[in-house]
């Protein structure tokens, strides 16, 4: 510590087990160098880089006499300053608990939606890369590893809502499972209230609205090549009236009734035509027309009502 600096101002301290009775005048008063140095929270007084050196333990000196008769002391051990590798440097950031948890978070959020597309992507390799990274961080830092249970249990919650495109039950469950994860992940450790607004907010944003768009429109292609889906039979994920959406083959389309025929939650419909990337549907049961002969799981008469 060097002379005329202070030290302290610190707040209350983040690590458990710390000896408080010397720490404490730190905690909302500042210190010199020399009282830091009577309660022993420094051993050396070092103004600069030359006098830590010279003090160091193992360096050999030697005195020497300046032009202006100071004596001073300059090794005879041979210095060398190196920089970390930027490997070293990026492990040492990983292991922050900010970034290991956001790391952990941006993970888990990628492999899920990677699990909601077709083939492997850029989307899976970040994720898996960024799992990796928090898994180096979380090893290093005092963990709370049923805490990341239920991180992963969250996103699993979230996941089962994405499928049908509404936020349900799960998606409370998941997001009192994720709070609770974030709050307890480390022990005698504490993220700051900016972290966990951040890691809140983006799983959120992403899973009430960005995933369950990317799953509805994941077969947005072009209307040609889609007429194999006229006369398909569905049911409606929520309500149409006249706008909603519905389930076809296991994907999330948005639909319109046929005619504005007001249909309920999780009745069967059947798909009357195709306008863009929306679905016009109507009740399998009472329609204007019956399209099932246009099916290819179908193979009847043509039949009219």
């Amino acid at each position: 510590m060097a002379p005329g600096t202070r030290l302290g101002n610190a707040g209350e301290p983040l690590i458990t087990g710390l000896d408080m009775k010397r720490l404490a005048p730190l905690i909302d008063n500042t210190v010199s160098n020399q009282e830091a140095a009577d309660l022993g929270i420094t051993t050396l007084d070092a103004p600069t880089v030359g006098d830590y050196l010279v003090n160091s333990p193992g360096v050999k000196t030697r005195e020497i006499t300046a032009e202006n008769g100071e004596i001073r002391r300059e090794p005879l051990t041979q210095v060398r300053f190196g920089q970390i590798s930027l490997v070293a440097q990026l492990m040492h950031t990983v292991a922050s608990p900010a970034v290991s948890y956001l790391l952990l978070t941006i993970g888990l959020a990628l492999i899920i939606f990677e699990l909601f597309t077709a083939g492997v992507g850029v989307a899976g390799v970040v994720g898996a890369v960024s799992l990796i990274l928090s898994g180096y961080g979380l090893a290093v830092l005092p963990t709370n590893w049923w805490a990341v249970g239920l991180i992963c249990l969250a996103m699993i919650a979230f996941a089962i809502d994405v499928q049908t495109g509404i936020p349900r039950f799960w998606t409370g469950a998941g997001v009192v499972l994720y709070v609770v994860g974030s709050f307890t992940l480390f022990d005698g450790l504490s993220l700051s209230w900016v972290t966990l607004l951040v890691g809140v907010a983006a799983v959120l944003l992403a899973f009430l609205a960005g995933m369950p768009s990317m799953v509805r429109t994941r077969f947005s292609t072009p209307t040609i090549g889609r007429e194999w889906m006229i006369g398909e039979i569905g049911r409606a994920v929520s309500a149409v009236n006249p706008d909603g959406v519905v389930q076809i083959r296991d994907a999330l389309w948005r639909a319109s009734t046929n005619r504005a025929t007001p249909i309920d939650e999780l009745d069967r419909i059947r798909v009357t035509g195709i306008d863009g990337l929306v679905l016009e549907v109507e009740p399998e049961e009472g329609g204007a027309k019956d399209y099932r002969d246009r099916s290819p799981r179908s193979g009847g008469d043509v039949s009219a009502e």
